[in-house]
């Protein structure tokens, strides 16, 4: 297994890696909309906070030495389902290959974000 790591995203913020490499899969850690170059949460309302959720993911793929048409499942994570539809607008202008995905609601997340996006995605 090898350590995918970049300060292009946010560092992981407890116990984990931003993403791990095993055999030519990678798995990455949910990304929340976190502003890698200042670590703080900046983006306000879904549509923002989605967009760079996923950037942070886009990051993290290219340092795997993969992109979003690797992604092969997602698991997203939302603070209100009633922002569903939005963030799906902003989802769909990344995820074109459409992966599979789980997309829930939960109580909380961290940092008291809108979302959370991780990935599984192939090496190319």
């Amino acid at each position: 297994m090898k350590v995918v790591s970049t300060d292009k995203a946010p560092a992981a913020i407890g116990p984990y890696s931003q993403g791990i490499i095993a055999g030519d899969m990678l798995y990455a850690s949910g990304q929340i909309p976190i502003n890698p170059a200042t670590g703080e949460v900046e983006a306000v309302g879904i549509r923002d906070q989605a967009t760079q959720a996923i950037k942070n993911v886009g990051e993290i793929l290219k340092a795997a030495g993969t992109d979003f048409d690797h992604v092969v499942k997602t698991t997203c994570f939302l603070a209100d389902i009633a922002d569903f539809a939005a963030f799906n607008a902003v989802y769909a202008e990344y995820f074109t290959s459409n992966p599979a995905r789980s997309c829930v609601a939960v109580k909380d997340l961290p940092k008291g974000v809108l979302c959370e996006v991780e990935v599984t995605a192939y090496l190319k």
